[in-house]
């Protein structure tokens, strides 16, 4: 790992989450049954994107406010408690909710194992990391401000997918792939091979799949519809004719594929596999594998399909233990017999490990 990827995280007070403190490597595969925690482990990540965007006291609004955030309120848990470590750099925070329903920051810290923590105090509503000129921040700042949670849930006739996207919107895809369209067109006129490859790589799952027709709307240059055409046709289709599953894969193969340059240090994708064949689950999993060599992967799934694709070091378990989640990574050796007649999936399933509901 570089000292760009989050190598640990201690969370205290966070939603379901009472306490977790957890080594992180290049390849994370989050599992477990409904309501666990895994959804609140991905989505701290969003909330660390507002936090740095300055929009902290309206994604608290938006969420419910600090008794949503707090575990179990703040009444049972005063404050929230953050450690995020980049090797032996770090950025550590608290916060602590106010009458009148916002949170404030109680203490904010850079953090490198040579000289301890380099706070720049509390009393602040948004975040204040930039007022500690001790360098340490250019280590951790940058790479969680480009964190991005990729969730592809959304392919109903309205979702933004499907609609007209800026084509001046083509810096980095968003998370809900809204400006796919403006992406691609970059990709395929800018890096050639990289969409080459995505083209490829949905046609092992889509036959049919021939290219995708992207150019600015005729009557209105600065929007760009996501439109694609069979093998051998030139008719044009538009995002709303194909399945959901295509769709999500596109999308999924679009995150994996796109240049490294390009890419965030920490990609973190929810559930990727909804909607796809067995078939496309396992070259999801290649996909995944293959772009944790470079980037860091953590991916929150229930599919025992795309488990198998994985070894037991790259797997943390979340369970739900008297009221609070529990996140431990799988040891190689413990599952070491096990192995020799059954797949880690079925392993899942025969509830060996944990990661499974329990009454």
């Amino acid at each position: 790992m570089n000292n760009k990827q989050l190598s640990r995280i201690v969370l205290k007070g966070y939603k379901s989450i009472k306490e977790c403190d957890l080594q992180l490597k290049e390849l994370n595969i989050l599992i477990g049954p409904n309501g666990a925690g895994k959804s609140n482990f991905i989505s701290f990540f969003r909330l660390i994107q507002q936090l740095l965007d300055k929009n902290l006291q309206r994604y608290v609004s938006t969420q419910g406010g600090p008794n949503a955030l707090l575990h179990f309120g703040r009444k049972v848990t005063p404050s929230m408690a953050v450690e995020l470590y980049f090797g032996n750099n770090g950025y550590k925070f608290a916060l602590e909710p106010t009458k009148d329903s916002r949170m404030m920051f109680s203490d904010e810290c850079h953090w490198w194992n040579q000289s301890g923590d380099k706070s720049v105090g509390g009393g602040h509503f948004e975040t204040n990391h930039e007022a500690h000129q001790s360098g340490i921040s250019q280590y951790t700042i940058p790479a969680m401000k480009v964190w991005r949670v990729y969730h592809f849930h959304d392919t109903s006739d309205s979702a933004s997918i499907k609609q007209l996207a800026d084509l001046s919107d083509y810096r980095a895809l968003r998370s809900d792939a809204s400006n796919l369209a403006s992406f691609l067109f970059y990709l395929k006129e800018r890096f050639p091979q990289n969409y080459d490859r995505i083209v490829k790589t949905i046609r092992l799952v889509a036959p049919f799949f021939g290219d995708f027709l992207l150019e600015p709307k005729f009557l209105n240059e600065e929007k760009i519809e996501l439109q694609w055409t069979e093998v051998g046709q030139d008719i044009p289709f538009n995002a709303h004719t194909l399945s959901d599953g295509t769709l999500r894969f596109i999308c999924i193969a679009t995150v994996l594929l796109q240049p490294e340059q390009l890419q965030p240090e920490t990609i973190i994708i929810d559930e990727p596999e909804l909607g796809l064949h067995p078939y496309a689950i396992r070259l999801l999993g290649s996909l995944i594998r293959t772009a944790s060599n470079e980037k860091q992967i953590i991916v929150s799934t229930q599919s025992t399909d795309l488990l198998n694709e994985f070894l037991p070091e790259d797997i943390i378990v979340a369970d739900r233990i008297e009221g609070s989640t529990q996140l431990a990574r799988l040891n190689s050796e413990e599952l070491e017999e096990w192995l020799e007649e059954y797949s880690l999936g079925e392993l899942w399933q025969k509830n060996l490990f944990g990661g499974r509901p329990s009454r």
